[in-house]
């Protein structure tokens, strides 16, 4: 009697295929590396054209930054330079007369009044001259406009001074009723009408044959007192002038706004 002998692994079945040729079966079941080596897309690395332009466009800002920073560094060393060896000083000016004729306030709020003002200006510099484009100039009280007029344009040498001569009026200035009452109680004070003296000018400065461009300039004169003359052939008064201060202040203008 014949004993059976039965195989532990079963033997691997072929099958032959279309051509002829026997192809093994896979094995069962499938193992993770089947399972997701058929599913996974295959690997493609995309090419970096966001990196690059984020580059480019880094590099260009930070040398924009560079030459700025330079061209700043540049324009301090010679502005340094240009202090230490001129030494520039502002303009100065002071108000060294003014006399009222006349500063009546008629009944429907209207202002007529007559100034002569004389001003003299002061160039503390050697190297420099200013030139003046004309300048009006106005005389306010309490902030209320009370005479204007101009000063025509003048060159102001190295090492001079000026003297600026200006006749001021005002013929049927009408003024709100806030205004006007505010003005007639200030023109019955004992201590005199208080006013204040402004210019505004254009002016340049040439050393040697560079010229810089026009630049806007306010002065500022406070702390005038002046008693307004009564009676019905009124005499020229002469305010006090002896406190007054005048302030230089150089206006750049921003688009619409002048600071």
């Amino acid at each position: 009697m014949t004993d059976r002998v039965y195989p532990a692994v079963k033997p691997t079945t072929t099958a032959a295929n279309g051509n002829g040729v026997s192809t093994a079966n896979p094995s069962f079941p499938a193992t993770k590396a089947q399972l997701y080596g058929a599913s996974r897309p295959t690997y493609r690395p995309q090419p970096h054209h966001r990196r690059t332009r984020r580059r480019c466009c880094c590099t260009f800002f930070f040398y924009l930054l560079l030459i700025i920073l330079i061209l700043l560094l540049i324009i301090g060393i010679a502005g340094t330079a240009f202090y230490l060896i001129y030494r520039p000083h502002r303009p100065s000016f002071t108000v060294t007369s003014l006399k009222l004729s006349y500063l009546n306030l008629t009944s429907s709020s209207t202002l007529n009044s007559k100034f002569n003002v004389n001003i003299t200006a002061k160039n503390p510099n050697k190297d420099i001259t200013f030139v003046y484009q004309p300048t009006s100039i106005q005389i306010l009280s309490n902030e209320i406009d009370v005479g204007d007029g101009t000063i025509p344009s003048f060159k102001h040498g190295k090492k001079n001074t000026t003297l600026l001569k200006a006749s001021i009026l005002s013929k049927g200035a009408p003024l709100e009723s806030d205004a006007a009452t505010e003005l007639k109680k200030n023109m019955k004070s004992k201590n005199g009408l208080p006013l204040k003296v402004k210019l505004d000018t254009k002016v340049k400065a040439k050393l040697g044959k560079l010229k810089t461009p026009n630049v806007r300039i306010r002065v500022s004169c406070d702390g005038i007192r002046v008693h307004v003359p009564a009676g019905k052939k009124p005499v020229a008064v002469t305010a006090s002038t002896s406190k007054v201060k005048c302030e230089v202040d150089v206006r750049f203008k921003i688009w619409k706004w002048t600071v």
